[in-house]
């Protein structure tokens, strides 16, 4: 019994150690079935361009901002007027009125 197990295990070896000597053979250098060689990387992108900001001079005239803000959208208005009469406390019928003249005289 061992002395057959040991010749079965023998040829075994004899047998599969050449198929793997054969695939480490057919493989590139620093390859491998489950990592193949991959392409080189893409160069780096070039840097950035750095630019100076302008400094402002000292003697130098500021123009003023002559531009009216934004105005928020009739409806975002209104909810914000609902929110200011429901926080005040008044009712129904009056948030609706408060609303109505909050709305259109905000900005």
């Amino acid at each position: 019994m061992k002395r057959s197990l040991i010749v079965a295990c023998t040829l075994l070896w004899v047998i599969g150690a050449p198929s793997a000597f054969a695939q480490r053979q057919i493989l590139g250098p620093g390859g491998s079935i489950y990592n193949p060689t991959l392409p080189p990387p893409p160069p780096p992108p070039p840097p950035p361009k750095i630019e100076v900001p302008p400094v402002p001079k000292m003697d130098a005239v500021t123009q003023p901002n002559l531009r009216a803000p934004a105005r928020s959208s009739f409806g975002d208005r209104v909810s914000r007027c609902l929110d200011d009469a429901a926080a005040s406390g008044l009712n129904q019928g009056d948030r609706a009125a408060y609303s109505r003249s909050c709305a259109n005289t905000r900005d």
